[in-house]
């Protein structure tokens, strides 16, 4: 138990410090690299006529900033919803959560064009919310519909079949050039005026995370012992899917669609910190934001100068985890 405590404590008091190494690395280096004198300068003395001044300030420094945020909020996501629905295999991008809010996009972009940042926030949450509701609906009217394996199945399907529509209908209404940002993940389009507006519900998001930890803690034992203990096991969920709902629409709303990192990193927290969900909640935060602002800083080098999409490079790494996941643990549910 001790090396587990040991593990959370260096990761949240180093927390500052990763945050604040891979957010100048993803500052500093890009098609073009920026001296720190150039940062330091953008960031406390900024000169409009400098163009890597502009660069750092307009581009970079909300890149990093959003990347961040987004790998935090979705690796929460993903801790929450492993330790609610005690399956090893949920995520917001298999469970339906990141195609509903995608396909609710794309609706408001054909009927509704001149959506406020706040209404298309509130759109992107109300897609979350219908995609895992699609995706555990249909479970119900399966046999063994909440395992793991065939839940992720459900949710592959139901992801597929909204990504699907949603392109036809881009398509159909000739919209699919603005609407292919929210399926790329384009974190070089941030737009910094939504990021500062989301910024306030992301933490609100992650603090109501924070609170619900213990009570996800007692409900990954099971759902018949937390009942036993008196918890209200029906609101814990529902408030947890909510936050999940909204923790995800934000990263959708802001970049689009990005998978896998609230299935790898709630598994690597676990493995480090235990499964205490106190722990495991804040640290998946920490190592999600991390996660992905690396991942953004390598796609910039794999095929240089040119970018590589972050979804082909997460994926690299996804995929094999996931079949790793269902070769080791295979289909059975378990605490997580």
């Amino acid at each position: 138990m001790y090396p587990k405590k040991l593990a959370t404590y260096l990761i949240i008091l180093l927390s500052p410090f990763l945050f604040a190494l891979v957010t100048l690395l993803s500052i500093r280096f890009g098609a073009t690299d920026t001296s720190f004198k150039d940062i330091f300068m953008a960031i406390f003395h900024y000169d409009q006529e400098n163009m890597q001044q502009t660069i750092v300030r307009t581009s970079r420094i909300p890149r990093a900033v959003g990347a961040l945020l987004i790998g935090v909020l979705l690796a929460v996501s993903g801790a929450l919803m492993q330790g609610i629905t005690r399956n090893y295999l949920a995520s917001p991008s298999i469970m339906g959560v990141t195609d509903g809010s995608a396909f609710f996009i794309t609706i408001s972009f054909i009927f509704l064009p001149n959506l406020s940042s706040f209404q298309l926030l509130c759109l992107s949450f109300l897609g979350s919310l219908f995609g895992v509701a699609l995706v555990m609906g249909l479970a119900a009217f399966v046999k063994n519909g909440y395992s793991p394996v065939k839940l992720a199945i459900i949710g592959t399907i139901i992801g597929t079949f909204l990504s699907g529509v949603s392109s036809s209908l881009a398509s159909y209404f000739q919209v699919s050039q603005t609407m292919s940002f929210w399926y790329n993940a384009r974190l070089h389009q941030i737009d910094l005026d939504l990021l500062i507006f989301v910024i306030p519900f992301g933490i609100i998001g992650i603090i109501i995370s924070i609170i619900l930890s213990k009570s996800v803690t007692i409900l990954s034992l099971g759902k018949e012992l937390a009942t036993g203990l008196g918890q209200e096991t029906r609101w814990i969920q529902l408030l947890s899917m909510a936050t999940v709902g909204l923790m995800t629409g934000i990263s959708v709303a802001l970049v689009g669609k990005i998978g896998f990192i609230g299935l790898i990193i709630p598994h690597i927290t676990r493995f480090l910190v235990g499964s205490d969900y106190r722990a495991v909640i804040p640290c998946a935060g920490i190592l999600g934001g991390v996660f992905l602002v690396l991942c953004d800083v390598i796609s910039r080098f794999v095929n240089y100068p040119f970018e590589t999409p972050i979804g082909i490079i997460i994926s690299i790494i996804g995929v094999p985890f996931f079949l790793y996941l269902i070769k080791r643990k295979g289909g059975g549910s378990q605490r997580v």
